[in-house]
C-alpha cells in the first residue's frame, strides 16, 4: 500500500524533474520505469513505497552530469528532506544506493533487491525503442555528427551494450527483458534491417 501523500509527492514533485532531460529520459521514460518496477517487485516481499521511490528517483542525477548521474541520483535522494517523512534513514540509504547501482554499466551487482528491480526496470528493452533512444541521445550530445556519424555512433553503442557479450546482463530470472533482448540482438546481426529503422528513425528524430 503506498501512503497518499507519498504517492502525491512522487507525481507531483519528482516525475515533473524528467521534463527538462533529453528525450530519452523524460517523464514517459520514468513512469514505464515505475510501471515496470512496480510490476516486477509485486513477486517480491519487498516495501512499494521503497521501491516507488527509487525507481522515481533514478535518473535525478541527470540534472547535474551524465556520466555520474547514478551517483548523483544518490546523493539527491540522501539530501531529500521530504523523504524523512516516510521512511527511517537506514531505508532511505537502501533507495539511495539503489538509484547509485541503477547503471547498466556498473562493475558491480546491484546492493540490494530494489537495486536488482530498478536496474532491470530501467533496462525497457524493447528492440525499436532501444534504436530510437540511441539516436535521440546521439542528436542531443553529438550534434557536429552528421548522418552517417550518426549512424556509426548507433552501430557501435548498441553492439557495445546490448550484443553478444556487451556490457548489459539482465539481473532477474525470468526477466521480461529476455525475449526482446534477443529480437534485438536478432536485429543487430542483420545490419541492413538495422539500417532501415535506423533510417525511419533518424528522419522522424531530426526533423
Amino acid at each position: 500500500m503506498i501512503r497518499e501523500s507519498l504517492y502525491n509527492y512522487i507525481y507531483a514533485e519528482i516525475v515533473p524533474r524528467y521534463a527538462d532531460f533529453d528525450k530519452a529520459h523524460r517523464e514517459d521514460h520514468v513512469l514505464s520505469v515505475i510501471e515496470r518496477a512496480l510490476s516486477m517487485g509485486s513477486q517480491y516481499d519487498i516495501s512499494e513505497e521503497m521501491l516507488l521511490t527509487a525507481a522515481a528517483c533514478h535518473d535525478l542525477g541527470l540534472s547535474v552530469d551524465r556520466k555520474t548521474h547514478h551517483l548523483e541520483s544518490g546523493r539527491i535522494i540522501r539530501e531529500d528532506k521530504r523523504l524523512a517523512e516516510w521512511f527511517s534513514p537506514e531505508q532511505i540509504e537502501i533507495i539511495a544506493q539503489a538509484a547509485e547501482d541503477h547503471r547498466a554499466s556498473a562493475q558491480i551487482t546491484p546492493r540490494s533487491i530494489y537495486g536488482l528491480i530498478v536496474a532491470e526496470a530501467d533496462r525497457m528493452i524493447v528492440p525499436e525503442t532501444i534504436i530510437r533512444r540511441t539516436v535521440q541521445f546521439g542528436l542531443s550530445h553529438y550534434s557536429e555528427l552528421d548522418k552517417e556519424g550518426h549512424w556509426q555512433r548507433t552501430i557501435d553503442h548498441l553492439h557495445e551494450k546490448y550484443g553478444e557479450g556487451g556490457y548489459l546482463h539482465l539481473l532477474i530470472p525470468g526477466s521480461p527483458n529476455e525475449e526482446p533482448l534477443r529480437q534485438l540482438r536478432t536485429i543487430l546481426k542483420d545490419e541492413s534491417r538495422l539500417r532501415t529503422i535506423f533510417d525511419s528513425v533518424f528522419a522522424e528524430e531530426s526533423r
